[in-house]
């Protein structure tokens, strides 16, 4: 994934830059960056490797560095950025979040058809924002530019530059499917992925980008470039999974609307677990917590944290590029608390089941430190496709997520039309795949929450969340 802040005011904003890109570090572990704007020095960049030490300490020098009433940082699980670009349009810095499949036609065809060239990565692999910069650079203005670039890019691409003179450039993707805040301070304003980076530095939440939007945007005010497109498909596993806590987005808070997803699911499970006798409710953490928190309370059972994760020193345990790693530092971070383990039937919530690999190592984990039984829930229904729009899942092959390969276990390719069936749980094949999941698992039973729940308990009108990775369709 990745994330980015920044910031332009009447005095510098070099701090407000530097936290508020720092609480974007959930959303990537690769590379961090930030570049600055000043009169005397024009602009300044800074990119480092983050993979083994968090951002704030490899940029702990940027006050003595860097000075400027403009900003940008970001957080990138992929590509360095920002870069700084001399073009037609001016000097400016640029970072971006999102996905481009078809890079290499836009590529090819950038080369065919001027003769140009781009610096390449290790690889030959190019930088995809410098591609995104190449699209820009096809038009006259940056707004005509970035609306050309998303209408070319199969995938998705928020935007954010800082243009030599200290103004910010901010486009939400073509189809809003991740969020883009503005917020406005007392001299100046932010603009960041996440909201509660910008409330904790002072700014008031001002308002989301609508899909599409472009927004120049200095210290007296925004103005609108681009107006927002009609359609919307912000991306759903924001509240599922990889949106922070504390985060708004489209007026729905991240939390709250997990709660909300765990009290659904007990409704819907209220008469099948009376048959388990469960001694306590827990969650997956971090993100399965609030919905087994929503779960435990809906339905009466208490909640408990029968393990505890070790974070000071590991990091997040999706993020090592072998799968093997990943599973080694799930493990590694796992702490039995035997008095609610020991003997004791329990029921976890996930915030949802992808590869099943580090979910049945925990399930595994609770049986060698004595649990009796295992049930598991996860808050999303079965995942059936690789997300095409955003780099928030290292799944390189559709046939890395267990609910489709136990779909070709059981009926082989042919089975693979029968989808819909097996993402219900009262049909014939629903049953079975929840029951061949369990098996695998080495659990009581597994069940999903629900499309309908899911959606209800986000509250953001159906036809404009993105479902993709549960039913494949646009």
């Amino acid at each position: 994934m990745g994330g980015f802040f920044g910031a332009v005011g009447k005095s510098d904003v070099i701090s407000n830059v530097f936290y508020g890109t720092d609480y974007h570090s959930h959303l990537g572990v690769k590379r961090g960056g930030v570049a600055a704007y000043n009169a005397e020095d024009g602009l300044q960049r800074e990119i480092h490797n983050i993979e083994n030490s968090p951002f704030r300490t490899k940029f702990a020098d940027i006050f003595d560095d860097f000075s400027g009433c403009s900003a940008i940082g970001c957080i990138s699980d992929s590509d360095p950025q920002p870069l700084l670009i001399r073009s037609k349009l001016g000097k400016y810095a640029i970072c971006i979040i999102g996905k481009i499949n078809n890079a290499e036609d836009l590529i090819k065809d950038y080369l065919d058809e001027y003769g140009a060239h781009f610096d390449t990565l290790s690889g030959s692999k190019v930088n995809l924002t410098e591609l995104v910069t190449a699209l820009i650079n096809h038009r006259d203005t940056f707004a005509e530019g970035i609306r050309f670039a998303q209408s070319v890019i199969d995938g998705t691409a928020s935007i954010l530059i800082l243009q030599e003179g200290g103004k910010l450039i901010a486009a939400r993707d073509k189809l809003g499917r991740i969020p883009i805040i503005i917020g406005k301070g007392e001299d100046g304003y932010c603009v960041t992925f996440e909201s509660f980076a910008a409330y904790k530095l002072g700014y008031k939440p001002l308002r989301d980008l609508g899909p599409g939007e472009i927004v120049e945007i200095s210290a007296d005010g925004v103005e609108v470039l681009m107006p927002a497109l009609e359609e919307m498909k912000i991306c759903s596993f924001l509240w599922t999974y990889y949106g922070y806590p504390a985060s708004c987005y489209e007026g729905v808070n991240v939390e709250y609307s997990r709660c909300k997803n765990g009290e659904i699911m007990a409704k819907s499970d209220a008469e099948e677990i009376k048959n388990y006798n469960i001694d306590y409710v827990a969650g997956v953490p971090d993100s399965g917590t609030p919905h087994a928190i929503g779960y435990a309370r809906e339905s009466g059972i208490p909640f408990a944290r029968p393990f505890i994760k070790y974070t000071p020193t590991w990091s997040r345990s999706f993020t090592p590029s072998k799968q093997s790693e990943r599973n080694k530092v799930a493990k590694a971070k796992l702490l039995p608390v035997e008095h609610f383990i020991d003997g004791k039937n329990l029921l976890f919530v996930d915030d949802s089941i992808v590869r099943g690999t580090q979910l049945k190592g925990t399930v595994d984990f609770l049986y060698e430190n004595g649990a009796k039984e295992v049930h598991i829930r996860s808050a999303c229904p079965p995942i059936f496709y690789s997300c095409k729009y955003l780099n928030f899942t290292r799944s390189t092959s559709e046939m890395e997520l267990i609910a489709r390969c136990i779909i070709v276990e059981l009926e082989g390719e042919e089975g693979l039309k029968y989808i819909s069936e097996y993402a219900d749980g009262t049909t014939v094949r629903g049953k079975n795949l929840r029951k061949k999941m369990a098996e695998k698992f080495h659990c009581k039973t597994v069940e999903f929450q629900s499309l309908d729940g899911l959606c209800k308990s986000i509250g953001v009108d159906k036809c404009k969340l993105c479902t993709y990775c549960w039913t494949g369709k646009e």
